[in-house]
């Protein structure tokens, strides 16, 4: 009996110890101007309902959705900038039920002057913040004036090479003199893929990152996978740490894309090292 009652006992210490860790990091976080969100394709298996659930279980509050995924929850459809006003309501509704904010949209790319312009009203009767996208270079003064217009962020994100924004020299270019709001989705994972380093990249980029789609990968090759955070080559603790001497403002997209229908004990894990490096900066 004595052993069980101690066993209980530092099972308990355990727990309040894990608890106030996580409190310090948000605490930290909040201090910083971070927030912890994942991108909804992390969970594509799935709707988007079913989304924010696993998220909450990962102890995740923040969201990027992304175009295309099935809503669930009891309404019918497809998360997507062409929602009627009605259907907007409902998934608005859906995220104040699962006590989740919807932050950031994408990545998505519309393709004439038309659907940016649907695009960047839908984003703000939802309330989103920047849209993760890779534009075509014809719409850049396009976008410079509908972000101006709508207070919205547009965040260039990098896929591997040969997309055009892989490297930070293209993203750098593409807003060159146009809209303070426009800047870039700092994806590490597919810099590292690329062949570039990170921490570089971010000092290259000083200033102008809005959002970040966040992973670490177990190599450097362009077939790498996702692994836990601070288990890979991402070099994750100077990430933070160069982000941090630049006074970065924003949300980290927690993106996991592997083990695809059984990936939330690893989401919530690299949450809970996020939050413990974040503490201790």
């Amino acid at each position: 009996m004595k052993k069980l009652r101690n066993a209980f006992m530092l099972a308990g210490g355990l727990a309040v110890a894990l608890f106030a860790t996580s409190a310090r990091g948000q605490a930290r976080a909040d201090a910083l101007g971070w927030k912890l969100g994942a991108q909804a394709w992390t969970f594509n298996h799935f709707t988007l309902a079913e989304a924010l659930d696993k998220m909450d279980s990962c102890g995740i509050q923040y969201v990027e959705a992304y175009p295309g995924q099935v809503i669930g929850g009891g309404i019918e459809g497809k998360f997507d900038y062409h929602m009627s006003p009605d259907k907007q309501e409902q998934v608005k509704g859906l995220f104040k039920k699962k006590h989740k904010v919807l932050m950031a949209f994408g990545v998505v790319v519309p393709g004439s002057e038309a659907e940016w312009r649907m695009l960047f009203d839908f984003a703000n009767r939802m309330g989103i913040q920047s849209i993760t996208s890779e534009p075509q270079p014809q719409y850049l003064d396009l976008i410079s004036s509908l972000c101006d217009k709508y207070n919205i962020r547009l965040a260039i994100h990098d896929h591997p090479k040969p997309s055009p924004y892989w490297h930070p020299d293209s993203v750098l270019k593409a807003i060159q003199g146009r809209s303070k709001l426009m800047g870039a989705c700092a994806d590490i994972g597919h810099w590292v893929r690329s062949g570039l380093d990170p921490i570089a990249c971010i000092k290259q980029l000083n200033g102008r990152i809005v959002s970040l789609h966040f992973k670490d990968l177990n190599d450097k090759s362009m077939d790498s996978h996702d692994v836990v955070w601070g288990n890979g080559v991402c070099q994750i603790p100077q990430v933070l740490e160069t982000l941090k001497e630049q006074k970065f403002k924003g949300l980290f997209s927690a993106e996991y894309e592997h083990n695809w229908d059984f990936n939330v004990p690893e989401v919530k894990e690299s949450a809970k090292f996020w939050k413990q490096m974040v503490s201790n900066l």
